[in-house]
């Protein structure tokens, strides 16, 4: 066994397995389980109901543990805090916590935007991380660690993380099954147990990861960056639109819709000039007219690679307004982090200067 293998990369069925081979009983794998999605251990030694040699095994045949927090920014209204990792091969990605206050009596949520892979394959032009390029996928084991680590904190304020958003560094469906592994570790009722609408997964617009996820009858939410409303103009910001135009990848959404009858966002980063006009709008309120979905309009996070600007309100309202003519649902995504570089793969992008 590799001595680096990390115990949270493991299911429930595999920790069973392992400890079938040792000729160990079964439910010792509950036990193990508790003490690191419930109490959190940061150590073997912690889980005291286990018997010592069980414990010294676990310490020689896993590690409890990758991540390596290496700087940490926290924005100026305290509500957003960012993480840069370090992994074991000297790799980093980033993870996003962001507080918003109760309103209207309802309750306080944190969330968590956590990354699937270090660095991105896709090259969106406006995207720090696909500025850096592509490192590897994450395991399983180091997308669930990063919601652990924020887990421990908002624990000694008796607080807790409430949603998760798969809209870090990477593109989820790139990794399709680490991140459904992750997913159904998050969402298992002795793993981290959150009920599954309160993730969301973000694509470039894989279609064939859209398609597989279709079929999985998941009730994790489904967010598409879209960003542009015509072929022309999408494939040079997003080279994955090449590969997946637009009809591709919308009959792959109406597909999901139809489906699984789950609503499905757009994101919409409203950049200056470029894709915040009313033709756009236009386009876009006919492409997805009648559709069961919901468009976030999220004025642009500067990044260094890119010179485009965030749209102004003016030019937001009247986008807004051609899509409400179209019926189309939408919303203005407030930004949270400037201030901290919190945009996936900006801090990253900065530590490398």
């Amino acid at each position: 066994m590799n001595t680096s293998t990390s115990l949270f990369d493991l299911s429930l069925t595999d920790v069973r397995q392992w400890l079938r081979t040792w000729n160990e009983p079964s439910f010792r794998a509950e036990q193990i389980w508790n003490w690191l999605y419930q109490k959190r251990s940061a150590t073997f030694a912690e889980m005291l109901n286990l018997p010592q040699a069980l414990r010294q095994r676990l310490e020689e045949g896993f590690r409890l543990g990758r991540l390596k927090p290496l700087l940490k920014l926290t924005s100026g209204d305290k509500s957003t805090q960012k993480i840069l990792f370090e992994l074991p091969d000297h790799t980093r990605m980033e993870t996003v916590h962001m507080a918003y206050r109760a309103k209207h009596n309802t309750a306080e949520r944190h969330t968590l935007c956590i990354s699937s892979q270090v660095g991105c394959a896709l090259g969106c032009t406006f995207c720090a991380t696909g500025q850096g390029g592509f490192k590897r996928n994450l395991t399983s084991g180091e997308i669930v660690e990063q919601v652990l680590f924020f887990q421990r904190i908002l624990a000694t304020k008796g607080k807790k993380v409430t949603n998760i958003v798969f809209m870090g560094m990477g593109e989820p469906f790139a990794n399709y099954d680490n991140v459904l592994r992750a997913v159904a570790t998050l969402t298992h009722p002795k793993g981290v147990g959150l009920g599954a609408r309160r993730l969301t997964i973000s694509t470039s617009g894989l279609v064939p990861g859209i398609e597989r996820f279709t079929q999985e009858n998941s009730q994790v939410n489904l967010a598409i960056s879209l960003h542009a409303a015509s072929d022309a103009l999408r494939s040079r910001s997003m080279p994955v639109n090449r590969r997946y135009p637009i009809p591709v990848l919308l009959d792959a959404c109406r597909k999901y819709t139809e489906k699984t009858h789950r609503r499905i966002s757009f994101e919409w980063a409203m950049i200056k000039h470029v894709n915040d006009t009313v033709a756009q709008a236009t386009l876009l309120g006919e492409h997805i007219q009648g559709m069961l979905c919901h468009v976030n309009l999220i004025p642009l996070n500067p990044t260094q690679g890119f010179d485009g600007q965030a749209s102004d309100p003016g030019r937001i309202a009247a986008f807004r307004a051609v899509l409400n003519r179209y019926g189309v649902p939408n919303s203005i995504r407030s930004r949270k982090g400037v201030d901290i570089n919190a945009a996936c793969g900006q801090l990253s992008q900065t530590y490398d200067r």
